[in-house]
């Protein structure tokens, strides 16, 4: 095993962030002042015309107008034309400070030329896909065991929604019992089964459209953090024939959006043990990012099964997997040597050369850079600083941090539940709202973002850019009324 250093400078303390979130959704709304929204509305009018002329046409071709949910922005969809480090730029020219990264997986900044260059040799010998195995599957399969133990085997898959499946799928064969547990709100792809308890929880079969009732009828929730709950579920569910799984984000659903405690994980581990069920940890966003031992690491608990998504591959494409104890994992058909009673997988293009290169020489990078510690640290200085900000203004607004992953509440609208449904039925729209608009405000000001509320730091982002980056996000909470 590596020796590992981990991102997490400080874990938060849980509690005094829950008070200051709880405080925020008592507040009434601050946006911007209306006279400087429409100014930087006027910056996408003005400043974003070819985005928007593109974007228009796509809608023609394409719903929204755009392939993936990360890219429905307010007040239309910006089209990207370059990446590098900390940056992009626009189809205007326009530069931006890039806290995206992809949706988390680029902790070496986007672009990172020494992993770029190690995918071109690949393509000019090799090409994307053969079809047939290529040895970096099992070089990069033998690389995450190295960094987490845990991960006795692998299966390569497309995507952290395939992961999600495919983990469901071994732990109902392993233990032949059917109920899956979730942290309600947690956002764990978009199969049938886990469109359920999304974003808000106690929501369940809100956003199911589409979706026969029977796909998720054995999916449950529980309310974050709330270890009473799940065990009075795992009881229940042991009179129907038991829980095949416990699911968890390790640093709380929408990554640490709602944190946990730092025991938490280990007492649902506890909870598994006690009822027969399997953890299993969702590290598409922690895994590498927090350090390449991930949250597993971090936490010093151990899942059964671990599922990525884009950061097996350093946001390469065909990016995803399952990995865990061998036992589980020979569940898996694929492959001569499974035994027993086999759950089915597949995927043409799971684990091609492109993605396990990709993969390979972005974690050795990342391991000889110490990538997820400085980018631990950008976010701890970003952090701050936004703190510094709110204090200085007497906003209501919250800022915290797990290592890289930097949150930004202003609205305070993902912390909306049905505990107070006329609250919630009330709020959602004006609280989105200025999600949205905050969102804006910052692209308008050279600041990307996820969702207006979130960022992740990069290697890239130097003591210079964090600066530079906390000046633009003043202008904007400044203005906020």
């Amino acid at each position: 095993m590596t020796e590992q250093n981990y991102a997490i400078s400080e874990y938060p303390d849980v509690d005094a962030v829950y008070a200051r979130l709880n405080n925020l959704v008592k507040q009434p709304l601050r946006p911007v002042r209306e006279e400087k929204m429409k100014e930087y509305l006027n910056f996408f009018e003005t400043k974003c015309k070819r985005s928007k002329e593109l974007t228009d046409e796509a809608k023609k071709y394409i719903p929204g107008g755009v392939q993936h949910n990360l890219a429905f922005n307010y007040p239309f969809p910006i089209a990207i034309e370059k990446a590098d480090g900390a940056y992009l730029w626009d189809a205007d020219q326009n530069q931006y400070i890039d806290f995206l990264q992809a949706g988390g997986p680029t902790v070496l900044g986007s672009n990172y030329e020494p992993v770029r260059e190690k995918v071109f040799d690949m393509l000019r010998s090799c090409g994307p896909v053969t079809g047939l195995f290529h040895e970096y599957e099992l070089k990069l399969a033998k690389l995450i065991n190295q960094y987490m133990p845990s991960i006795e085997m692998l299966r390569m898959l497309g995507s952290g929604t395939e992961g999600v499946m495919a983990a469901i799928r071994a732990a109902r064969t392993f233990t032949k019992k059917k109920y899956v547990i979730k942290v309600g709100g947690a956002y764990h792809g978009w199969s049938d089964q886990m469109v359920f308890g999304l974003h808000v929880p106690g929501t369940g079969r809100l956003e199911a459209t589409g979706i026969p009732r029977g796909a998720n009828a054995t999916t449950e929730e529980f309310f974050p953090n709330s270890l009473a709950k799940l065990k009075r579920r795992l009881v229940f569910n042991r009179l129907l024939g038991g829980t095949a799984a416990v699911i968890v984000e390790p640093v709380g659903p929408e990554s640490g959006t709602r944190p946990v405690p730092y025991d938490f994980n280990q007492k649902v581990r506890e909870l598994c043990d006690e009822f027969g069920a399997l953890l299993i940890f969702d590290e598409v966003v922690t895994g590498f990012r927090l350090g390449l031992g991930g949250a597993q690491g971090y936490f010093n608990v151990k899942p059964d099964l671990t599922v990525f998504g884009k950061c097996i591959t350093g946001g390469y494409p065909m990016a995803g997997g399952v990995g865990g104890r061998r036992d589980v994992i020979m569940t898996f058909a694929a492959g001569i040597g499974g035994v027993g009673e086999k759950a089915y997988v597949g995927g043409t293009l799971s684990a091609n050369p492109l993605s396990c290169v990709a993969g390979y020489y972005a974690l050795k990078e990342m391991e000889r850079t110490n990538a997820p510690v400085i980018a631990g640290k950008a976010g701890d200085r970003l952090t701050k600083g936004l703190n510094a900000i709110i204090d200085k203004y007497g906003l209501p607004f919250v800022a915290f941090n797990q290592g890289s992953i930097v949150h930004l509440e202003t609205s305070g609208v993902m912390l909306l539940d049905l505990r107070n449904p006329i609250k919630l039925a009330k709020e959602l729209k004006p609280r989105k709202h200025m999600i949205e608009q905050m969102g804006a405000a910052y692209m308008a000001n050279g600041l990307i973002t996820l969702a207006g509320s979130r960022m992740y730091t990069s290697m890239a982002d130097t003591d210079e850019v964090i600066d530079e980056a906390l000046r633009r996000f003043e202008l904007v909470l400044s203005e906020c009324v």
